[in-house]
């Protein structure tokens, strides 16, 4: 019989596999103490008292000691910093001795050179068969790396909040050169306004301004630009300084309107479009009658609300005003009022009637129209400083379920003096 291809080399076809399972049984049938001694993590028993016991060598590679230097000379509490020796006398070894286990606590051991290393230990009481605790084991994680990653992250954090604090300081300057500082003294007239900032974060679109023209005539606008942060911002520095420029040109409240579509369809008719929702009047003295004229013009803006002295409250509607900047050729809604002495006209942006009425309910329960005329309707007659002032206790009461924000300007025509006092 002829001798087969693995007889005649004296071998046979698995000699090669089981060579290989041979030398992977040796690694794992190193002695249990070399796994213990060089265990990626340090190994500490200690008495119930905190004498150590045994430790292995990997903790003292970390620490810089000696067997001699531990065993049976310090305790594990003497391996801690100050502050460690008193979390482990208040706190860490009450839960062990109560609960018999506690893990993931981050401590800092001082190695024999004074240096501090940062860990995270974990230690188990060991029982006997009889329940009764005979000594604790305590593994010990290197965390260095951690702390380090740990101290980065809040230096990182600490750099955004101060970031944070920057960018809140640059926009409220921003969002205040793009607001009156004060309002101007118009004889005969009564003016207040109030800006409620829904995020200190971000500027915000919204914007008014009353000021002096030819004749003895008075501008006044507001606005609302679409978006919010330097881009709104932009479109609102140029929407307000266009207003005041077309209104010296022309005053003429539908064609400041036009003037001013005119431009930002011009500027932002690209891939970025920019538009916002204006009220433009013209105030003129009545000095035979009293009070003042008022031209109103609207591209796309809620109605100005006009609280009589007798009492009563409406809306001035502008149907079919449209949006300012979208089109190169809006239509502009007008309408005219006599503002008689007792009179208060209000204006202001979508963000007080869109605001949730209760914060926690979403996007529903909006303050809406018909809620805003109830409450000029309930407030009249008043006056310009006590409509801003129940304006901005009716914001308060919505609190973060204000989530845009809100301009508003009154101006009121007094009674003369003699009318005060029937």
């Amino acid at each position: 019989m002829s001798k087969t291809n693995d007889e005649e080399h004296g071998g046979t076809r698995d000699e090669g596999p089981v060579d290989d399972q041979a030398q992977f049984s040796a690694l794992l049938e190193d002695s249990a103490e070399d796994l213990y001694e060089h265990a990626p993590c340090g190994y500490l028993s200690t008495q119930l008292d905190g004498r150590i016991a045994k430790v292995n060598t990997t903790l003292l590679d970390w620490l810089g000691y000696q067997h001699r230097d531990l065993v049976g000379r310090k305790h594990f509490s003497d391996l801690l910093t100050v502050g460690g020796r008193l979390y482990h006398e208040t706190h860490f070894a009450p839960m062990l001795r109560m609960q018999g286990e506690i893990s993931g606590i981050a401590l800092e051991l001082k190695a024999a050179d004074g240096t501090r290393l940062p860990v995270l230990v974990t230690s188990t009481v060991k029982t006997g068969s009889d329940g009764q605790p005979l000594l604790i084991r305590t593994t010990i994680f290197d965390a260095r790396d951690r702390r380090a990653y740990e101290t980065e992250l809040l230096r990182a954090r600490q750099e955004a909040d101060r970031e944070r604090d920057r960018l809140q300081v640059l926009a409220t300057t921003l969002q205040k050169t793009l607001l009156p500082p004060t309002l101007v003294d118009v004889p005969g007239l009564d003016v207040s306004a109030y800006y409620h900032l829904a995020s200190a974060d971000e500027v915000g679109g919204d914007f008014y301004d009353l000021f002096p023209l030819a004749s003895g005539t008075w501008g006044l606008f507001l606005g609302d630009v679409c978006g919010k942060g330097a881009a709104a911002a932009a479109v609102t520095s140029l929407a307000r300084y266009t207003l005041r420029a077309a209104a010296v040109y022309d005053p003429d409240p539908a064609a400041v309107l036009s003037n001013l579509n005119t431009v930002l369809n011009h500027e932002y008719h690209g891939s970025d479009p920019r538009f916002c929702t204006v009220v433009f009047g013209l105030l003129i003295p009545e000095h035979l009658h009293g009070g003042f004229h008022i031209t109103l013009a609207s591209g796309g803006h809620p109605p100005a609300l006009l609280m009589r002295a007798d009492g009563t409250a409406d809306f001035l509607p502008t149907p079919g005003g449209q949006l300012i900047g979208v089109l190169p050729n809006a239509h502009i809604a007008t309408t005219t009022v006599h503002l008689a002495p007792g009179d208060t006209l209000l204006l202001h942006t979508d963000g007080l009637t869109e605001a949730h009425t209760n914060a926690a309910a979403g996007s529903g329960d909006r303050y809406g129209d018909d809620a805003f005329l109830d409450f000029g309707r309930a407030l009249a007659p008043t006056t310009a400083s006590d409509t801003i002032t129940a304006v901005r206790g009716l914001l308060d009461t919505f609190g973060t379920g204000v989530d845009d924000d809100t301009a508003v300007l009154a101006v009121h025509v007094p009674r003369p003096p003699s009318d005060e006092h029937q």
